[in-house]
């Protein structure tokens, strides 16, 4: 009899992080293999921009199920995603549940589960940024508490999960199911509708994401912030792709420097293509700061810890800080020429999802 998993997306990152795993998944299942998936989607990002336009481009198949929970607090969003997949479960088992990543939906359905003694799998374990004031942070260790089957991206993330007594046979160091999407769809990335409109041209212009509270919730840090990277830019285009969360905070401020052009957030191919060609990122996100690294792009992080070290001790990420001041440095040294190469961490080779699944068929056939 086939083994059903369950496997949960519910945010942006979320989309990316599953695709590999469910076309392996499809791959074994032209074998006859005895392993099924069910996809649900928790309606966590329920904004057609950062949600259906995904699932279009990485080919990822319509949902199951789609818990439709929508907008609200951290613990409302927490609660509607339990109740709702509790409910489902109770209707109808699956042998294991796979969560991925670090929001709000990971955490919610990891418990969920492990409360109805349904084994959980998380890929991307162990990761930790050590800053409890970020909410994923606290979403990796409530997520990692109640985990089986680690799925890990780096040996420090390895490490992480040893030092919190986690056994060896538990712990399988796959690599990077992101990066086996960015690869799969590197030849397929494509320019953004206003490329031409706003004159783009390669390594030319310069992408800015923001959306963590530290950065945008404070309306003057935020202003400065603009401020610094609109004035230390030498004049280049800034395109800033703004998250729901940083377009309220956007609303409240009466300048933005004239070089940073706000625009929607972008879909996965349109969006890599930006980051691809653009002189350097300038982020608070993690999961860019991976990407950037795969393909040689100069990042600076505006953040004081990051949970992914192996993008500045191996990659071409550097941790900035969330002082402004902290850009004009980093921008001298990118415009001096001077910015490191770094290099590709161990496993980010596109092969993950395969990895993933065949510890998968072992777990499920013990």
């Amino acid at each position: 009899m086939k083994k059903r998993i369950d496997i949960i997306a519910g945010a942006r990152p979320n989309f990316m992080k599953i695709a590999p795993v469910i076309r392996a998944i499809q791959d074994q299942l032209k074998n006859k293999e005895f392993l099924d998936f069910r996809l649900i989607h928790t309606g966590q990002h329920y904004d057609a921009k950062l949600s259906a336009t995904f699932f279009d481009q990485l080919g990822i198949p319509e949902p199951k199920v789609n818990l439709e929970v929508g907008s609200g607090t951290q613990a409302e969003q927490t609660a509607g995603i339990m109740i709702k997949y509790e409910k489902l479960l109770l209707q109808s088992r699956s042998d294991l549940c796979l969560v991925v990543g670090d929001v709000t939906s990971t955490m919610a359905c990891a418990i969920t589960a492990q409360k109805l003694c349904i084994p959980v799998a998380h890929v991307e374990a162990g990761i930790r940024s050590g800053d409890w004031t970020m909410p994923e942070e606290i979403n990796r260790l409530a997520t990692d508490a109640v985990t089986n089957w680690f799925f890990t991206t780096s040996e420090i993330a390895n490490e992480n999960l040893t030092k919190a007594g986690i056994e060896q046979n538990r712990i399988f160091f796959v690599g990077n199911t992101m990066i086996d999407t960015l690869l799969a769809n590197m030849t397929r990335f494509k320019p953004p509708e206003f490329w031409s409109d706003l004159s783009l041209d390669t390594k030319k212009y310069i992408v800015l994401t923001l959306h963590r509270p530290s950065n945008v919730d404070e309306m003057s840090s935020f202003s400065s912030l603009l401020s610094s990277v609109g004035r230390y830019s030498r004049g280049l285009p800034v395109i800033f792709p703004v998250h729901p969360r940083t377009a309220k905070s956007l609303s409240n401020l009466c300048d933005v420097p004239q070089n940073i052009h706000v625009v929607d957030p972008q879909p996965y191919l349109e969006f890599n293509y930006l980051v691809k060609h653009a002189k350097a990122v300038i982020t608070d996100s993690g999961g860019i700061t991976e990407e950037t690294t795969v393909m040689g792009v100069p990042c600076m992080t505006l953040r004081d810890s990051t949970e992914r070290p192996e993008t500045v001790t191996i990659g071409t990420n550097e941790l900035l800080g969330t002082g402004p001041d902290a850009l004009e440095p980093a921008m001298d040294k990118l415009f001096s020429g001077n910015w490191k190469l770094g290099s590709i961490p161990e496993k980010w080779d596109g092969k993950t999802g395969e990895r993933i699944v065949e510890h998968l068929l072992k777990i499920l056939d013990s």
